[in-house]
């Protein structure tokens, strides 16, 4: 609900925030669209008329489903609501993000089928940090002291295959028991991990940010929006068409 970005978050949703011309949401759909994604389908929450206008405006590019529930529940119960509409493997993304393009590149090109990105070290406060095993997730958490070793930052961009998401799927409704309050990453993937094999891709000198608090905010303003738009002029990018998977969530 944007409850820590204080007012703005009552009256904006925040994939509409603009640290450029256009909201991050409509920057991270072009950058999709340009990856070759065909099919974007939305979690809409908090302000969802936002995200239908939006929706409107690139006719089938975008798909919406709605979360009732958004008030009480948490990220896994927002993605277990488009579980009917999920029929490939998919891209997971946040919504509250700003990234490099090298970012969707990096898992649609990762040679397995399920990848967690990394970062190297961001400082930008609210991290979740990842331990893996020879490439393979082991746990995560936002506390430091809970984790054996840290490979790397969750960046929230993740390929997911059809049977990892009913993996996830399982954990989540045994989860759900207890409330809706469920993590898609330190709750349901860790779960998944157990029982499937989830790879976890670091990229050290990715730049990116989540916006969740106005210290984020300002941070994404002043420092890493701006080098990600010299970053993107220096390296020159041609967007590439991919074959699989063509959808993100």
């Amino acid at each position: 609900m944007g409850t820590r970005l204080n007012e703005r978050g009552k009256w904006l949703p925040k994939g509409f925030i603009k640290l450029g011309q256009r909201p991050i949401i409509e920057e991270a759909v072009a950058l999709l669209a340009e990856a070759g994604i065909g099919r974007i389908v939305i979690v809409t929450g908090h302000l969802a008329e936002f995200y239908e206008r939006l929706k409107r405006a690139h006719g089938s590019l975008i798909e919406t489903i709605h979360n009732q529930h958004y008030a009480e529940s948490g990220s896994m119960y927002s993605l277990y609501c488009a579980r009917d509409l999920i029929d490939e493997d998919f891209l997971l993304l946040e919504s509250d993000l700003i990234f490099e393009r090298r970012a969707l590149s990096a898992c649609l090109e990762f040679p397995r089928d399920n990848v967690v990105l990394m970062s190297g070290r961001s400082d930008a406060g609210d991290e979740v940090y990842i331990d893996s095993d020879d490439g393979l997730l082991r746990t995560m958490s936002k506390n430091r002291q809970e984790l054996r070793g840290i490979t790397g930052e969750l960046v929230g961009i993740c390929k997911i295959s059809l049977p990892l998401f009913q993996v996830m799927k399982q954990e989540a409704e045994l989860a759900f028991r207890d409330g809706l309050h469920v993590s898609y990453d330190t709750d349901t993937l860790v779960a998944a991990a157990r029982r499937y094999p989830i790879y976890c891709h670091l990229i050290e000198d990715l730049v990116w940010s989540e916006i969740d608090y106005e210290m984020h905010l300002q941070h994404a303003l002043t420092k890493i929006y701006p080098k990600i738009l010299a970053r993107e002029q220096v390296a020159g990018y041609e967007s590439t068409a991919r074959t699989s998977p063509t959808t993100a969530v």
